[in-house]
């Protein structure tokens, strides 16, 4: 036997078997393929912004409800008071109306599971909404005096609305002990005018609502102060007041 004919039979090709080069586009078609399948899989990448206006949103609006918390226990006189509104106006500024409204739902949460249900609804009404419409119109730098007057009829709405819901809770009529005491001044003021006539139940009336709309509107200017001075060191300022004012406080923004 001669040593060609030991040796081992090469297979033959097969008319059906593809060249080199017609392999490796098969596969780089694959691998495209399956590149564009991976890409669609992959879920859609969050915004940078989306977690931290969450974060924000939930950091201010327990600040509110801890400020709330706090003046109710161990009251401070009007230091705290005076920024009931502003945590919720500065979520308003910051990212719009739909995180300012999940801010008030969400204080009004808070309070309600550590304070109860009741003591909720008075900072809800009107504090909460009052930081929701302080930052609506600081937003849109309206002037001063628009949205002291606007903060200044929804704190009275919120006034009467805690007065008849403590009313019902204590079986009395707390507007008639307000009756009383604005009688009370008015009679005094009248013997110091030197006047012999007492004012009528109508006047008195008038004269009650009048002092809740003064209150609150002295209540809004200071507020409005206090966070003219506070959010332009925050990066967020508000709409610049008066320039009275200015002159008064003596401050260059």
């Amino acid at each position: 036997m001669s040593i060609v004919n030991s040796l081992p039979e090469e297979p033959e090709e097969s008319p059906t078997s593809e060249s080199p080069s017609s392999q490796s586009q098969g596969c780089d078609r694959n691998n495209s393929q399956d590149s564009g399948n991976f890409s669609k899989l992959q879920p859609p990448q969050l915004k940078a912004g989306a977690p931290l206006r969450l974060v924000e949103t939930a950091f201010l609006a327990s600040t509110a409800s801890l400020i709330w918390f706090i003046n109710f226990y161990f009251p401070l006189g009007p230091l705290l008071r005076i920024f009931f509104p502003v945590p919720i106006a500065l979520v308003y500024l910051r990212w719009g109306h739909r995180a300012a409204w999940m801010a008030a739902v969400t204080s009004g949460l808070l309070l309600s599971v550590l304070m109860g249900p009741v003591r909720s609804l008075l900072f809800v009404m009107p504090y909460a909404f009052m930081g929701v419409l302080l930052g609506a119109t600081w937003y849109r730098r309206v002037p001063w005096i628009v949205s002291i007057t606007l903060a200044s009829l929804l704190g009275s709405l919120g006034f009467f609305f805690r007065m008849w819901l403590l009313s019902i809770l204590s079986g009395e009529d707390l507007w008639i002990y307000l009756i009383n005491q604005v009688t009370e001044i008015a009679e005094w003021i009248f013997l110091q005018l030197g006047l012999l006539t007492s004012p009528s139940v109508f006047w008195i009336q008038i004269g009650a609502l009048a002092l809740v709309v003064l209150n609150n509107f002295v209540y809004l200017f200071v507020v409005h102060i206090a966070a003219w001075l506070l959010l332009d060191r925050l990066g967020n300022p508000i709409p610049r007041p008066p320039q009275w004012v200015q002159v008064l406080l003596d401050y260059d923004g």
